[in-house]
């Protein structure tokens, strides 16, 4: 990954993957933020390895194959959408780097109009990712239900009005040699102009203590505090990423 300062930030362009070779470049990306920066618990423990060259290839693949899997609502949208932020190669001529990624994902309890909100993680993802290790399983399952919670209750908490749909982001990182760019605000504008394009009038994000400055600036507003992770005992004593629940209300002061 080229580190180069680029100052102008009109040259990033944001674009929805349609490249399963782009994962290699995204995936580091990703990796070089929660991994490397900020040493987020959560991230890692579905990242197991993330730091080898086996562990960034399983990584890789396990992204591929959740962009492949993805369905669509009963308008032909896609439920997920992934983006990446790219700016020109400085070393190479005609050619662009992988600098930021996005996930948005469209939920709901409502059959038709996203995604299944569950918020529960399978017992079979977390064996794949721990296999043979039911305390680290244990350990994923518990931090993904809990980072969910408060998503889920809002996603069922809509599911009588006209449109039940309910955006997320899932995702968002910059490598941190292209941070304090825009580059971020630009992921997160994104879906922001997508979920008004699609009707979608409620948006969420759980947002990171790094993050959420950002999200603040674009409209998004903390529901509470912080969020409890309810783990068992044994885990009390593990790093847990502070996260707020937060959802878009521009007007809202």
């Amino acid at each position: 990954m080229a580190t180069a300062a680029v100052s102008d930030k009109d040259a990033v362009l944001i674009e929805v993957v349609n490249n399963e070779g782009d994962f290699h470049e995204v995936y580091h990306c990703i990796s070089e933020a929660f991994g490397r920066q900020v040493h987020d618990a959560i991230w890692i423990a579905f990242n197991p390895g993330w730091e080898t060259f086996h562990g960034q290839f399983a990584g890789v693949q396990r992204m591929i194959r959740r962009w492949k899997s993805a369905t669509t609502d009963n308008k032909g949208n896609p439920n997920a959408i992934y983006l990446k932020a790219t700016l020109p190669d400085p070393h190479q001529a005609g050619c662009r780097i992988v600098v930021g990624f996005a996930v948005w994902v469209q939920v709901s309890s409502v059959k038709g109009y996203g995604s299944e909100n569950s918020g529960e993680l399978g017992v079979t993802m977390a064996g794949a990712l721990h296999p043979e290790n039911e305390s680290e399983q244990r350990f994923v399952q518990q931090m993904f239900r809990s980072l969910l919670k408060a998503r889920v209750e809002y996603v069922n908490s809509k599911a009588s009005e006209d449109n039940p749909a309910v955006m997320c982001l899932d995702l968002c990182a910059t490598h941190p040699a292209f941070q304090r760019r825009g580059i971020a605000s630009k992921l997160v504008q994104w879906g922001l102009d997508e979920a008004r394009r699609r009707g979608i009038t409620n948006v969420t994000i759980e947002a990171s203590s790094m993050g959420r400055h950002v999200y603040r600036r674009l409209g998004f507003r903390p529901q509470g505090s912080d969020l409890v992770y309810e783990v068992d005992d044994e885990f009390l004593d593990r790093d847990k990423p502070p996260n707020v629940f937060m959802v878009y209300s521009p007007d809202a002061e």
